[in-house]
């Protein structure tokens, strides 16, 4: 589960803002929130939701490519490590261009916390840093730091030994992590930074507009594969009021294997950002068959017959299905550029409040224009933060529960009145 995270210098963030899932004390809405599942310390419950709002050109799409960064770098293999790292430093500021952009990470995985803390830049990773704290007791394991063309360590409390810490720092590329080739090349005895990388590896799913298409097609594929699939979409669909009864997915004309959801879904990842650098492959050709019921009868459409908001519905319905928390993937965080785009401010509503109720509790972090979502009732003060950009081009974050105000404000009212600043400055 995510705790803290922080950027900096990345694309319009310059200074270090910071989105906390941690509850703020004393308010209402205790379902918004979990307790932290970690052992050996007491920490703040978490929130299940967090919200940004903000002008277009505020920042809001950028702090969900900033999140996904440390994923995309933790992937990255000796293979493959040439490719230039996915970050793009604040252009305003000329003293940044060549500094590194920064990200922190404060995580539990396997009932424990972490704190992750990486630097880069397109060339090379500057620095990276990984703290445990198991029992509330923090331990360093190690730290690297390019200093003088050159990369030194400072190993911690790291199991391995000093003959296989060398080893794992030889083969680390300026372009990758030492923490992924540590466990690219340990044996199965040695476990201490596997569940800290697999959380960094697969705990966030991040869906753009632009990857949201790709998600669709992996959805479908599914449903040529296996009709439950295809039945669990429409029933999806159907809840949120699309009344289609049925849909049928021919072959393409290559046929691929089939996969299971979650096979998908990582295969699906591809398409999570377009700053990733990553070349996505184009929806394999195949005709999709919607079933429409009213009360004149049956008839049948096919995929690009569907509106733009059921089409993004279909590639939301993996990711959305697949988000709770699962011991063998790590998965628990779902994040969403535009959670709204095309969708009708009922459905967005309609998908948050399932979200808030299900069981078992996960974390949806997105953003979106729909301010109806703020008079809803559903989500509390610190749930809903505002991206705004400085004089200097720089976003700023903030959490609505930094500024003064009561419980049970008219939020999207005092939104509107600029309370919480964040509106567009358009001219008359």
């Amino acid at each position: 589960m995510l705790l803290e995270f922080s950027v900096a210098n990345f694309l319009s963030f310059r200074d270090k803002q910071t989105l906390s899932m941690s509850a703020a004390p004393r308010l209402r809405k205790k379902g918004n929130a979990f307790a932290a599942p970690v052992d050996g310390e007491r920490l703040p419950d978490l929130l299940k939701v967090a919200v940004v709002y903000g002008p277009n050109a505020s920042g809001k799409s950028n702090f969900l490519k900033a999140l996904g960064v440390v994923d995309r770098i933790a992937h990255k293999t000796s293979e493959v490590s040439e490719r230039p790292l996915p970050v793009t430093p604040f252009k305003f500021d000329n003293a940044l261009l060549k500094e590194p952009s920064v990200f922190e990470l404060h995580f539990l995985s396997g009932r424990r916390r972490y704190e992750f803390y990486l630097a880069v830049t397109q060339e090379r990773v500057v620095s990276e840093r990984l703290t445990a704290y198991p029992n509330g007791k923090e331990v360093m394991l190690y730290e690297r730091r390019h200093l003088d063309g050159a990369d030194h360590y400072q190993i911690g409390e790291l199991e391995g030994g000093e003959a296989v810490h060398d080893a794992w720092q030889k083969l680390t590329p300026p372009r990758a992590l030492f923490l992924s080739q540590a466990v690219a090349n340990s044996n199965e005895e040695l476990t201490q930074l596997r569940k800290p990388h697999a959380w960094l590896t697969k705990a966030l799913f991040s869906i753009s507009s632009r990857g949201i298409s790709e998600i669709a097609e992996r959805s479908l594929r599914l449903s040529r594969d296996d009709e439950i699939h295809g039945e669990a979409i429409a029933s999806f669909l159907r809840d949120v009021d699309v009344p289609v009864t049925r849909i049928r997915v021919e072959s393409p004309e290559s046929s691929d294997t089939s996969d299971s959801s979650l096979m998908s879904l990582a295969r699906a990842r591809s398409a999570q950002s377009e700053a990733s650098g990553v070349a996505v492959r184009a929806p394999a050709r195949r005709s999709a068959v919607f079933t429409h019921r009213t009360a004149l009868g049956d008839a049948e459409f096919g995929f690009q017959e569907e509106s733009e908001g059921t089409q993004n519905l279909i590639g939301f319905w993996l990711p959305w299905t697949t988000r709770d928390p699962h011991p063998s993937t790590e998965r628990c965080i779902l994040a969403v550029d535009e959670l709204d785009s095309s969708l009708h401010p009922s459905i967005v509503v309609n998908l948050v409040k399932r979200h808030l109720e299900a069981e078992v509790p996960s974390q949806l972090i997105f953003s979106t224009h729909d301010t109806h979502l703020m008079d809803s009732g559903l989500l509390r003060r610190d749930q809903i933060w505002i991206a705004e950009r400085d004089q200097n081009g720089a976003t700023q974050l903030r959490s609505i529960h930094d500024f003064q105000g009561r419980e049970g404000e008219d939020l999207e009212k005092r939104y509107y009145e600029g309370r919480y600043r964040g509106l567009p400055l358009v001219g008359g």
